[in-house]
């Protein structure tokens, strides 16, 4: 009789099957907080709704295979002509279904809508990030359109639809629309004064035509595009550009000129086509909002989706963090749970803490969006540069590190963690990276001073709960008030701002556990520089307990 030799033993079983929205505590609870008390039910029944969606494994293997199968560009048909297609797995299109269906394009036209959605993209993203980009960018075209009162009368309702229609044809034939935004041009950058294209105006009034290129047009299978272009004459006091609806389909069924060159071939976000694009004299477009004033008129759209930037590096986060705990809580090591074990506890809790703070700040920052007072806008100026330069710069340490406490398997593409950490970069440099982040910071700071008033208020209304959160916004007033070099000091700023911030939430609203673990390591100086260092006197096992998804009612 031949001898066994592959038996499974000490494997954890797959993170498949629960609730990806309440297993997370630290998101219900913010939901919950933000929320009316009128919308509470409502909303818990259909965030749990989508959370079990995203946890179960038909989703998963959905996300698996978009992202090893992935678009295809396709230049011309099979006769010679130019159709200039990007052909998706049919598993993109079911994720993408699912969640134009949940609202994930629509914030806009329903009570408390931010928080619902940012919500909704923390859960449903976490099955798959790709998909997100032409999600993010529908959402985030509708205040830009709202400079233009026709367009927005025409547009917005196709894009805040819950229904989702894949493939070109004229949206008046159409229930519902994507959009995608092609500024980045490849002499500028995130330069955008530099943009070389040129748009000339026709007969009829707020139509033009397009020549140029763009360097990263994202999405370009969607149904219009907002795009920045140089338009002739130029007015004192302008930027000399204007923002420009593009639209795939004109109004008589035919083809607009949109060439897509190539796709990019990226390090992560696979799933998802970005790509190079030329306009050729031809390309027919509406302006949108005044001449001259594009950079304005585009910002709104780009403010929007640095919020989602933030929003997909705590997707990241969560997902690895996850992750790395049902692994640790099976996975067995010199006679107890990895997760038992004091040092991988140790791991555990400070990227539990990571995760935690990026999701409470991502969902404050989406609640000031729902206000739309004088006070919170003035706070969303300097808050998401500053949060979208901060988080996402953690996203991809977390990511790493959440890889290695699988060890090997982690590494090993099967169990997604690899797909996880290629992902983790993305958003940090999507939308402007670093630099020009910390640099809007400084701007926010020496051009609205009610901007630099409302953060003060918001992280004010912590002080005195934490002797560590009050002398880092001492700490941080002394930053502000030597202005001298400050541009040199820009990340500094940036990061500090965004820590005293996150605290801020934390200590008002986590439990103490959370809050006293982060103000010793991220605030105070009890913490080294890797992940794993927290003081051991801290209440790790209620921090990693609290983190932890639980799988059909086990953890």
């Amino acid at each position: 009789m031949a001898a066994t030799t592959h038996t499974v033993t000490n494997q954890p079983p797959p993170l498949v099957g629960y609730d990806v929205f309440a297993a997370d505590a630290a998101l219900a609870e913010g939901v919950e907080r933000h929320l009316p008390p009128a919308l509470r039910e409502e909303v818990r029944g259909e965030l749990s709704e989508l959370g079990r969606a995203a946890g179960s494994a038909h989703a998963q293997r959905w996300g698996a295979l978009a992202n090893e199968q992935p678009p295809v560009l396709r230049t011309h048909d099979r006769y010679g002509h130019r159709v200039d297609e990007v052909e998706f797995h049919p598993a993109w299109h079911r994720l993408l279904g699912h969640a134009v269906s949940a609202g994930l394009t629509d914030a806009w036209s329903r009570p408390a809508g931010h928080v619902r959605r940012t919500a909704g993209f923390l859960v449903w993203t976490q099955a798959e990030a790709g998909h997100g980009c032409p999600l993010s960018m529908t959402h985030a075209a509708v205040p830009a359109l709202r400079a233009e009162p026709a367009l927005a009368a025409e547009w917005e309702p196709l894009l805040t639809s819950r229904v989702y229609e894949p493939g070109l044809r004229p949206v008046a034939e159409k229930p519902g629309a994507l959009t995608g935004m092609a500024m980045t041009e490849k002499q500028g950058g995130s330069d955008v004064r530099a943009v070389t294209t040129v748009a000339e105006p026709l007969a009829a009034d707020g139509e033009y035509v397009l020549t140029g290129h763009k360097w990263f047009c994202s999405a370009p299978m969607s149904d219009a595009f907002l795009v920045l272009a140089r338009t002739p004459g130029g007015v004192e006091g302008r930027d000399g550009l204007s923002c420009f609806l593009l639209p795939r389909v004109l109004p008589d069924g035919s083809r607009n000129s949109f060439r897509i060159q190539r796709l990019k071939d990226k390090l992560g976000n696979r799933s998802n086509a970005s790509a190079e694009v030329e306009f050729d004299g031809t390309t027919w477009a509406r302006r949108i909002g005044e001449e001259g004033r594009g950079v304005a008129t585009i910002i709104e759209m780009v403010a929007a989706t640095r919020l989602d930037c933030v929003t997909g590096a705590a997707v990241v986060m969560r997902q690895a963090v996850a992750q790395a705990l049902h692994h640790t809580a099976y996975r067995q090591a010199f006679g107890r749970p990895l997760a038992d074990q004091p040092l991988m506890r140790n791991v555990l809790a400070d990227l539990a803490l990571e995760s935690e703070a990026a999701t409470a700040l991502a969902l404050r920052l989406a609640a000031a969006y729902d206000a739309d007072t004088e006070q919170e806008r003035a706070f969303l100026r300097m808050a998401v540069p500053a949060a979208k330069y901060w988080v996402t710069k953690r996203c991809t340490p977390v990511a790493a590190e959440a890889l290695e406490c699988l060890g090997g398997n982690g590494y090993v593409e099967e169990s997604g963690m690899p797909r996880l950490l290629r992902e983790s970069p993305l958003n940090s440099i999507w939308e402007g990276s670093g630099n020009i982040q910390a640099l809007d910071v400084l701007r926010a700071l020496r051009r609205e001073p009610a901007a630099l008033h409302a953060f003060l208020t918001e992280i004010g209304t912590a002080r005195g709960a934490d002797h560590r959160l009050d002398a880092a916004i001492k700490e941080m007033l002394t930053e502000l008030a030597d202005l001298e070099g400050i541009e040199a000091r820009a990340r500094r700023l940036a990061e500090r701002m965004a820590l005293v911030l996150q605290g801020s939430l934390l200590v008002r609203y986590a439990p103490p556990e959370v809050a006293d673990a982060f103000c010793a390591s991220r605030l105070g100086t009890d913490h080294g520089a890797s992940f794993g260092t927290l003081p051991p006197t801290l209440g790790l096992r209620a921090i990693v307990e609290r983190a932890r998804p639980v799988v059909d009612g086990r953890g």
